[in-house]
């Protein structure tokens, strides 16, 4: 199957949706249809990719959503960017679609001169941590939420 990696377009909301929806599931969280169109918004901006699995399912043509795109922000104390979210939907794992999808995103990142890019993922999400791993070297910094 070949891999598409381009910037996010707005005709792309539906299978987004998805996406998204399936982050929340695995993470758990709560969406409210405020939340997603805020996301979505911030979401069509040019500073985000999505990634896009091409191929067959049921004996005809496919076009099925891979990786939710990373919104990049500026990360004031080291002059890179911070990525969120990365998801990779259940059909699309194991095919490295988050590895290419992140591999996309450094690119523009030389292209920009930025330092870094950094994220994070669940304490438990070993099958993403053990792919970050092969990638990107592990900071000791802890995270908090102040809930509002």
């Amino acid at each position: 199957m070949a891999i598409i990696i381009r910037p996010i377009a707005s005709a792309d909301r539906e299978e987004w949706a998805v996406l998204y929806s399936g982050y929340a599931d695995f993470y758990k969280a709560i969406q409210t249809p405020e939340m997603r169109d805020r996301v979505w918004s911030l979401a069509g901006g040019r500073r985000t990719r999505t990634a896009r699995i091409r191929g067959r399912e049921r004996g005809g043509p496919a076009r099925r959503p891979g990786a939710l795109p990373a919104l990049l922000a500026p990360a004031l104390g080291h002059g890179g960017r911070i990525m969120d979210d990365l998801f990779v939907s259940p059909a699309a794992r194991g095919q490295e679609v988050g590895k290419q999808l992140i591999a996309a995103i450094a690119e523009v990142g030389r292209e920009k001169n930025w330092s870094c890019i950094r994220w994070l993922t669940a304490e438990d999400n070993y099958r993403a941590r053990s792919s970050y791993d092969k990638i990107s070297t592990r900071t000791n910094f802890l995270t908090y939420d102040l809930k509002l």
